[in-house]
């Protein structure tokens, strides 16, 4: 088997014929997120406060047991018999090198990312590495667990440093596994002046180049894969390149702008979003992937009657992104495989330990909206609404704005810093508690909540996607 490669618009094998890839992110792995197994604040939070409450021997069983129960060969299996043959696999760089003790590789890394490309490969699926959270934070949000919202890794040459050695040492270990499609080396960079992500492109593609020139590399754009506007001709200086973007429609989101209905208005706007996100490479004739989207849906503890319409007007979005990425060929991604209910494919059921451990706390989550992603604030926007408004009063409007605007809106940012950071803050131990004097045995049962057999089925989602897998428009 020979490995794919980028030519031109495609992907293909080693034969020239196309190739389309079409999957899901294992997000909430190797790389977790608070929306999708349910704890506050970061990673790296959650982690430190439970080895505090059931000391760091079982801490560490916990979340090794996690991730071997997250992904297993009954999922392998299920995702291939849906048809698709792509996931991409995010992960920590901590799970590579510690921050006290830089540039030593951790070999034990490799355990789970092992196993499951190896898995997927045995199913016939194709894996994609995204380094989804490096070293300072590569963007302002929860996922490159760091703890703010500053994105520190731009502003530190040694955090750079470090995972141009990491993506050495992948490199090194990897260059030989035709299974893996390729590389995507920094999930949703928020660079604010736009040209320090394109120089950290160059060292990257220069250092896997110098041991790996096989795998293709899927480059995202800045400001969380939206914008390559800044990009010039830096794609002259690479070969064997695809451009990732990630194409998230507000219409998918409870603080959608009204009831999506496929108007002519709305498809417009869809259609619009998602071009102007790949403008730069249809004008050079690149090549592109989108590496995440996806709506979330709603759930009966919180959504209650209006669960079943909601998700029917979610899927009515889903189903017109696809309709669009059919015409164009894409290879795509969706966010994501597997969580407790928001957004998975599959999801936890609510029977299981972990969940009936969590009930009480999840709904104080929903009800604070300590989550960023896909927040309803509806029960405490009042309690920050005087510092939305002194904000605005005080601050002149042009200086309001404040990268990474306009994703982020000024209502979006007191939300980031007051309730995702802060307020999060503040239940981070509370998680924790919730396993203090667990047996070892008990916190295996937890873990193994996230198993395959403990998950209900997303069906309405597998099925458009099913139908989706192969479906593209006939080439001119």
């Amino acid at each position: 088997m020979a490995y794919l490669k980028v030519s031109g618009t495609k992907i293909v094998d080693q034969n020239g014929k196309e190739t389309i890839l079409r999957g899901a992110g294992l997000g909430g792995w190797m790389n977790m997120e608070n929306f999708i197994t349910g704890y506050p604040g970061c990673e790296f939070q959650i982690r430190a406060a439970l080895a505090g409450v059931v000391g760091q021997e079982k801490s560490e069983f916990f979340f090794d047991k996690f991730l071997e129960y997250f992904f297993t060969d009954a999922d392998a299996a299920f995702f291939k018999s849906l048809g698709l043959n792509c996931i991409r696999l995010p992960f920590n760089y901590r799970h590579f090198e510690d921050d006290m003790n830089p540039r030593v590789l951790k070999p034990e890394g490799f355990k789970h990312l092992d196993r499951v490309i190896d898995l997927c490969a045995k199913h016939g699926i194709y894996t994609i590495l995204d380094l989804h959270t490096a070293p300072g934070g590569q963007n302002t949000d929860w996922h490159s667990d760091a703890g703010t919202h500053i994105a520190n890794f731009w502003n530190h040459k040694d955090f750079q440093d470090r995972i141009v050695w990491l993506w050495e040492e992948l490199a090194k270990h990897y260059v030989n596994n035709t299974w893996i499609a390729g590389y995507n080396p920094l999930n949703e960079p928020t660079d604010p002046y736009h040209t320090r992500v394109i120089g950290v492109y160059d060292r990257l593609y220069q250092a896997i180049r110098a041991i790996d020139p096989h795998h293709a590399l899927f480059l995202d754009g800045n400001t969380f894969a939206s914008d390559f506007s800044h990009f010039g001709d830096a794609h002259r200086r690479w070969e064997n390149v695809a451009y990732s973007i990630h194409d998230y429609s507000v219409f998918g989101f409870p603080a959608s702008p009204e009831p999506y209905n496929s108007t002519d208005v709305q498809l417009h706007r869809l259609r619009r979003s998602y071009e102007k996100k790949r403008q730069w490479m249809d004008e050079r004739g690149l090549c592109v992937w989108n590496g995440e989207w996806g709506p979330v849906y709603a759930r009966t503890e919180y959504e209650g009657d209006r669960t079943d319409a909601i998700n029917e007007e979610r899927f009515r979005v889903l189903k017109d992104q696809l309709n669009i990425y059919n015409k164009d060929r894409l290879s795509w991604s969706i966010w994501l495989y597997k969580d407790i209910g928001f957004q998975g494919m599959v999801y936890v059921s609510k029977e299981t330990p972990y969940m009936t451990l969590f009930k009480d706390f999840l709904a104080k989550k929903h009800r604070l909206a300590i989550d960023a992603w896909g927040a309803d604030d509806s029960q405490v926007r009042e309690v920050y609404q005087p510092l939305v408004d002194l904000i605005r009063r005080e601050v002149k409007p042009e200086h309001q704005n404040l990268y990474p605007a306009p994703v982020w809106k000024l209502t979006d940012r007191i939300g980031r810093l007051a309730r995702n950071i802060l307020v999060s803050e503040f239940l981070v131990q509370e998680w924790a508690e919730h396993f203090r004097g667990k047996s070892e045995q008990e916190l295996d049962e937890i873990a193994r909540s996230f198993n395959f057999d403990s998950c209900l089925h997303r069906d309405g989602l597998n099925k458009i996607l099913t139908d989706n897998a192969t479906l593209v428009a006939q080439e001119n």
